[in-house]
């Protein structure tokens, strides 16, 4: 399913959702005040929602001169990817990560962490960024900002609901048809449910198809399997102070280790993308057809046995394409 119509359906569903809550609060006629604030909130969602996440996170936007290494990488990577030059933004947080927004590559936006640039080496940095224009090439990052935007307005709903319940309001949609105080605790239950599943709706296979993107504009597939074990093993040092409806933007979990945060996770396991990086399988793992996203990276069982006599060839022209796009950045 194309990404444009992903978009169509997120919004379609968040105005329907929007509209339920407007019967429920205040019947009819805050079915039709809720259908007005619906079409509000899309626009402004799909002309703002980008802002808003940056905003969150206050993240700035970097000079040439202030950051000039990650300036240049994204620079060069961007132009091997065919791609627009983004904005850079830096946000203020120790934890390593980084993501992409905005509504198309004209306007898009490459933001990473101070503790990413602090602790990651220039070739991890490199495959970092090569996985945010990944989804930037991929049109991934519309959908997922919208998604976060509508995540976050579904949670604010629930609260308005909760203590609509709590102190008895909206009793006068009784009378055309809302709900009562039964449905406003149902309210309050549904609409965190429903803002998960907004966010689960955002395939994890994105993040394996940004992974091999990555791959092949950097030519190196070893940087970004690196940077990959690194963020997973600063996830549990280092707490990002991240919020839940935006955390299937990053490149790795924000949440990781929080609660129940992993079992409802909208990332793949760190661990499946390296082994599928490097070109062998998870241990444990058994294969998924519906993953098997990127045969030129990954290997089947079949393949395999064969590996041996190819790593050397593979290793050499990886070798080669990683020293080309070094010597651009020159």
């Amino acid at each position: 399913m194309s990404n444009q119509i992903k978009t169509t359906l997120l919004l379609a569903v968040m105005t329907a959702f929007i509209m339920w809550i407007g019967k429920m609060l205040g019947g009819t006629t805050g079915m039709v005040i809720a259908l007005v604030l619906a079409g509000g909130m899309n626009f402004f969602s799909y002309w703002y929602s980008d802002k808003i996440v940056l905003k969150m996170y206050k993240a700035r936007e970097a000079t040439r001169e202030e950051a000039s290494l990650v300036y240049r990488m994204v620079e060069v990577l961007a132009a091997e990817a065919g791609l627009p030059m983004p904005k850079v933004y830096i946000i203020p947080q120790d934890a390593p990560n980084a993501f992409a927004t905005g509504r198309n590559p004209e306007n898009a936006v490459v933001a990473v962490t101070q503790g990413l640039l602090r602790t990651m080496n220039p070739d991890e940095l490199a495959g970092v960024l090569a996985h945010e224009l990944g989804h930037v090439k991929n049109r991934d990052i519309l959908i997922g900002t919208i998604a976060a935007t509508m995540a976050g307005a579904i949670m604010l709903i629930a609260n308005m609901a909760k203590w609509s319940a709590i102190f008895g309001g909206f009793r006068g949609g009784d009378d055309e048809g809302g709900g009562g105080f039964i449905s406003l605790i149902a309210m309050a239950i549904v609409a965190p449910i429903a803002a998960m599943l907004i966010q689960m709706a955002i395939s994890r296979s994105r993040e394996y198809l940004a992974d091999a993107t990555a791959a092949k504009i950097t030519g190196n597939s070893e940087g970004l399997a690196s940077a990959l074990e690194k963020l997973g093993a600063y996830s549990g040092k280092i707490p990002m102070q991240a919020e839940p409806a935006t955390a299937h933007m990053f490149i790795s979990n924000p949440l990781a280790g929080r609660n129940l945060s992993n079992l409802f996770s909208t990332h793949p396991p760190i661990e499946e993308r390296v082994a599928r990086l490097r070109g062998t399988r998870a241990a444990g793992n058994t294969p998924d057809i519906t993953t098997e996203i990127s045969p030129d990276i990954t290997t089947d069982d079949a393949s395999r046995t064969s590996r041996t006599s190819e790593d050397t060839k593979n290793k050499s022209t990886m070798t080669d394409q990683a020293r080309r796009f070094w010597d651009n950045m020159s």
